[in-house]
């Protein structure tokens, strides 16, 4: 069963049903579910599908397994191929001779996932893919040729935005994303699983919407009990999932966790010095590619100062696991395989919390928006920190609104009711006074309060104009 992707699967029936080629690339965070969602989708449909083997050492092995494997998948879908494979081009061609032969008019769907893996060095891959498609593929008007893969980077620079023989050649896009609350509830209930809300969230929280660590849930065992059995025993299936993410998806992985492991420590961002100076790598284009790469697979987010100077923006680290495994994990594993269920009310298990329900927050904005009820009205999302008046104030979540408003939005993680109290409402009022003569915006400003179970009545509690709740992230905008 497929949970969510309502959108994505409308996308590649349009892509299976026109009447003309089409080259689709379907890309996304490693374990987000692309191989599945279009595995399930098509189900039996496939014309051709292999598979890029992990790299081995020894890039002529590489090389040899990877045509091995595709030779191996051509006969298992009827595809004579009576050589070795000894090129990409002698690979392609044999895909070009079956097809030729088909006598079926239908779309002939081929699936070659974890692409750049078949990219080993100096083996001209590329250069064989771009012959297939715009020699033959691209003239014809039966074929769904589906790209897939991991490395974002890779397929940016190889497909996307190729300035080769692929440029301007891929036809449809799929940007594969973790699931939403919403999806996230799907699924557990089609696992069977009885969670409350609040317990969805906190999940989310920490593996931030990946369908392969929830699959992993157990509906016998508590939260705490869960997290522990996922990520803290010493058998634990995501014993070694960080690394073992960062060194699937980059050469020199070790650079990118270090610069991950900094942003970590700064919830609000790092600025590009500051990254410098912690991590002591020099200026220059390295860096630059690791913040593009780590930005392009949904790691970290650059956002611009309000009103949207490119100059001087942070950095901030948004996969909700690497946070969690940064703050939580590294460290611990094996010393306490009952860490999280032992875990108390500690400043810093509240400090992940606020920074945590932030993140899941900013993930949401459209649920934000429906709740609001500005959901058909243009809007643009800022971050925004002072750095004159008020060097302490920050804003969270700024929506600037084409009707002249903006929602000043403060993300506020509670086990009851927030309380606003008057220390923190003389706070609200100094961060909306900063805004206003910082930014020199002309716009009404309104105060908007996003928490987990709504804002507790009380003297101050009439200063917010409009709040949302947890409940209303859970909301599926255009259909509740």
């Amino acid at each position: 069963m497929l949970v969510g992707r309502k959108k994505e699967i409308e996308l590649l029936k349009k892509y299976s049903s026109t009447a003309e080629s089409e080259f689709v690339v379907v890309y996304g965070r490693r374990r987000v579910g692309k191989t599945f969602l279009v595995r399930q989708h098509f189900r039996d449909k496939f014309f051709f599908y292999t598979t890029g083997v992990a790299p081995e050492a020894g890039e002529k092995a590489n090389l040899r397994v990877n045509l091995e494997h595709f030779r191996f998948n051509l006969t298992n879908y009827g595809i004579n191929c009576d050589s070795t494979l000894s090129s990409w081009m002698e690979a392609f061609d044999c895909l070009r001779k079956g097809i030729e032969s088909s006598t079926s008019s239908d779309k002939k769907i081929i699936f070659l996932d974890e692409m750049p893996w078949m990219d080993t060095p100096k083996s001209s891959f590329i250069s064989a893919l771009e012959y297939f498609w715009n020699s033959f593929a691209s003239a014809r008007t039966d074929i769904l040729l589906i790209a897939c893969g991991s490395a974002s980077t890779w397929i940016s620079r190889k497909l996307l935005n190729n300035r080769g023989g692929l440029h301007n050649r891929i036809t449809g896009k799929l940007l594969i994303r973790p699931f939403t609350l919403s999806e996230c509830e799907e699924y557990f209930r089609y696992l069977n699983i009885v969670i409350d809300r609040r317990d969805i969230a906190e999940a989310y929280m920490i593996f931030g919407g990946i369908p392969y660590y929830l699959r992993y849930w157990d509906g016998r065992w508590s939260l705490p009990q869960n997290v522990d059995r996922i990520v803290f025993r010493d058998d634990a299936p995501l014993k070694n999932e960080f690394e073992n993410m960062y060194a699937s998806l980059f050469k020199n992985s070790a650079q990118y966790i270090d610069v991950v492991k900094a942003l970590s420590t700064k919830s609000k961002g790092l600025f590009r010095d500051d990254i410098l100076r912690i991590t002591g790598m020099s200026d220059g284009g390295t860096l630059s590619e690791i913040l593009q790469n780590l930005e392009l697979s949904g790691f970290i987010r650059y956002y611009a100062r309000y009103p949207g100077k490119i100059r001087n923006g942070l950095y901030q680290l948004i996969d909700n696991y690497s946070l969690f495994h940064l703050t939580f994990v590294e460290g611990n594993l094996g010393q306490n395989e009952n860490f999280w269920s032992d875990m108390h009310e500690t400043p810093k298990l509240n400090t992940w919390r606020g920074y945590a329900f932030e993140q899941l927050c900013l993930k949401h904005i459209d649920q934000v928006k429906w709740a609001l009820g500005i959901a058909g009205t243009a809007t643009d999302a800022y971050s925004w920190k002072s750095k004159e008046s008020n060097p302490g104030a920050q804003i969270d979540l700024a929506l600037l609104r084409s009707d002249r408003i903006v929602n000043i939005c403060e993300i506020k993680f509670s086990k009851y009711e927030f309380a606003i109290t008057k220390d923190y409402a003389e706070k609200l009022r100094n961060k909306l006074f900063s805004f206003g003569s910082e930014t020199g915006s002309k716009s009404t400003l309104h105060l908007t309060l996003i928490t987990t179970y709504g804002i507790k009545q009380n003297a101050y509690s009439n200063m917010v104009q409009s709040e949302v709740r947890l409940e209303d992230l859970f909301n599926v905008p255009g259909r509740n």
